[in-house]
């Protein structure tokens, strides 16, 4: 089994999170692994193999040290700005710390209705899932910086949309799941300390070494 996640995003504070465990599924299956990815997260355990580590990419039972939280941000949805989006249906279960140094947002998308769904199931259907990991994977392959896909779990469980479908998880992976929408939903809402914290959080965790070349507050550097 893994080891090594680190919680510097929910250490911020209530503000920027949620405590959100995943909901367990009846009869998760596993539909595709991504060993290559694995092996550099140096990702320890298959869930080809594993029965808990299949539970866990599953949502059904936690990782060790993880501590899972949907995170809140804002922004733009059928062509109009919503002030808080959020996780609807996804649970950052922790930042994996790789072998190398890394770190690593993994997130569980499809684990179950959040404090954000606004009413939704927080489920997803098996076809994006599948499309989404082929999709980033590709992506990844062509040069394309994004998110990429861990594992594609189906849960066993129905889905309603336009039709019944089934449902499915999806290990998703990135350098973090921080986005605009996250530095609207500070500056529209909250303002003052929280947008200060989190450009400082920005700022260290993804141009530390341009922040130490000088000596420009954080703001400046994210320019």
């Amino acid at each position: 089994m893994p080891q090594g996640f680190d919680h510097s995003y929910a250490r911020l504070g209530p503000a920027f999170s949620t405590p959100q465990a995943p909901d367990p599924v009846s009869a998760p299956q596993l539909l595709l692994w991504n060993q290559n990815l694995a092996d550099t997260l140096g990702w320890s355990g298959d869930p080809q193999s594993d029965a808990a580590q299949l539970a866990a990419l599953s949502g059904s039972t936690p990782l060790p040290d993880s501590h899972p939280i949907a995170t809140v941000y804002a922004g733009h949805q059928f062509g109009q700005y919503n002030p808080q989006l959020g996780d609807g249906r996804a649970t950052l279960i922790g930042e994996w710390l790789t072998p190398a140094g890394a770190r690593f947002d993994i997130q569980l998308k499809g684990a179950g209705p959040t404090a954000y769904s606004r009413g939704g199931d927080g489920r997803s259907p098996i076809g994006p899932v599948i499309r989404e990991y082929l999709v980033s994977e590709a992506m990844h392959t062509l040069g394309v910086p994004t998110t990429r896909a861990l594992a594609a779990v189906a849960t066993g469980e129905p889905v309603v949309r336009n039709q019944i479908e089934p449902g499915a998880i999806l290990t998703r992976v990135a350098s973090s799941h921080l986005r605009v929408g996250t530095v609207q939903y500070f500056a529209m809402t909250r303002g003052g300390d929280d947008v200060a914290a989190l450009v400082n959080y920005v700022v260290d965790r993804h141009f530390n070494a341009a922040a130490e070349a000088g000596d420009q507050p954080a703001a400046v550097t994210l320019l």
